[in-house]
């Protein structure tokens, strides 16, 4: 089946690289031209590099070599005015809003009584208002639109208690109440809100130094590698893998995005490879 989200255009948060470049690829694949925004500069709480123009030129390209459109913009979801002015600028030039992806996100790590006061504030201000802000700078073009589909990107500690995370976990847990409140007020609309729910995603995000030591304080910092963390990585999961690829969180995406899922709304829809079974 090909065509699945033909004609339509599509916002993606976080677009530049990882599960925001693999949202925008997979939904160009099927039809959509792209709304594309990064931050594509550094936070000072984030412990990875972040995305780059350099990322967001990357993301282009290979939307462009799909024969699809992009408007590709660099904007803060933390700064609401920014973000509007960047979606309201690639509804006029593309001409429509069906698809909403509000993927941006951060990560980061320590006990709720090690956290700064900075890390708790980025955290809650990109992971959760970021897409409060995503989600009412696209309202208006889904309404205008007579509907489309909006999925919200949570994770498995939307779910779960994990610790050294509990600021991620707030904010992730607050992604399914606002998407189950939006999935309501929206629905008269014909605007459906959805969250998917990762378990660890084979990106820049885990793929680190910080992440592995959080991981293997154990180890040496010379034996802590994507090969020797994957056990452990592992051990989190039911199905026998350390982490999905971020298709497989795209391919959700996509369901989520298209017509077959027509009547599918405020669904929690987990891509987790079991692990919130345990």
């Amino acid at each position: 089946m090909t065509g699945r989200v033909e004609g339509k255009v599509a916002l993606v948060t976080g677009a530049a690289r990882g599960q925001g470049r693999s949202h925008a690829l997979r939904l160009a694949q099927e039809g959509a031209d792209i709304i594309a925004v990064d931050i594509e500069s550094q936070i000072g709480s984030v412990p990875y590099a972040m995305s780059s123009s350099e990322d967001m030129a990357e993301t282009v390209r290979q939307i462009e070599a799909l024969d699809r459109r992009i408007v590709a913009t660099r904007a803060d979801v933390r700064d609401s005015a920014a973000l509007r002015a960047a979606v309201d600028d690639g509804v006029a030039q593309l001409g429509r809003l069906d698809i909403v992806s509000a993927n941006a996100g951060i990560f980061s790590f320590g006990t709720l009584e090690e956290l700064s006061d900075e890390e708790w504030n980025d955290m809650l201000a990109v992971n959760l208002t970021g897409v409060w802000h995503t989600v009412k700078a696209a309202t208006p073009h889904l309404r205008a639109n007579g509907g489309g589909s909006m999925i919200l990107t949570s994770s498995t500690a939307g779910l779960l208690a994990i610790p050294n995370i509990g600021h991620y976990v707030a904010a992730k847990h607050g992604v399914v109440g606002l998407m189950k409140t939006a999935a309501l007020e929206l629905a008269p609309d014909n605007i459906r809100v959805n969250s998917v729910h990762p378990t660890s995603v084979d990106t820049d995000m885990i793929q680190n130094a910080a992440t592995y030591a959080l991981f293997a304080p154990d180890l040496p910092e010379s034996e802590r590698t994507k090969e020797t963390l994957a056990s452990r990585f592992a051990a989190m999961n039911v199905l026998p893998v350390p982490w999905v690829e971020a298709v497989d969180i795209s391919n959700a995406v996509l369901w989520l995005a298209s017509d077959e899922s027509r009547y599918v709304t405020g669904l929690e829809l987990k891509v987790d490879a079991g692990q919130t079974l345990k």
